[in-house]
């Protein structure tokens, strides 16, 4: 019978706290406010931050770097890649990161197939391609 009541009461003060949880009001300062539309509006209007991609190749052949593009892509399907233009060379280039550990971390899972692979800043990374 004890155990019972003791349930009772259990589940009686329970279901009271569970009902004041529900009036929770939020009083949050008007130059907070501001402060946090203008810091998301600010990140909004930034395209791109400054990351580290894996250049895989630099050629001043473009078929070539085409080539190696696709070779790459059919290797390695979950990172993404690219080819770039900084005349004269074509420069492939893969993944986004935003560190240069985890750039290097990447670089050496791609060791084996290119072993002349190495980590280079790039300032034009859209911020989607870090999601991925």
């Amino acid at each position: 019978m004890k155990k019972y009541i003791l349930s009772f009461l259990l589940l009686a003060i329970c279901f009271t706290a569970s009902k004041a949880q529900g009036n929770v009001i939020e009083k949050v300062d008007p130059a907070i406010t501001a402060l946090m539309r203008r810091y998301v509006d600010t990140n909004k209007s930034t395209k791109t931050i400054s990351g580290w991609r894996i250049q895989i190749l630099a050629t001043t052949d473009r078929q070539r770097v085409e080539d190696a593009l696709n070779k790459f892509v059919s290797l390695y399907p979950n990172i993404s890649a690219d080819w770039i233009q900084s005349k004269p060379y074509y420069k492939l280039r893969a993944g986004a990161y935003t560190s240069k550990r985890d750039a290097i971390a990447a670089q050496y899972l791609l060791k084996y197939d290119y072993p002349t692979a190495y980590p280079v800043q790039d300032n034009e990374i859209k911020p989607e391609e870090l999601i991925k």
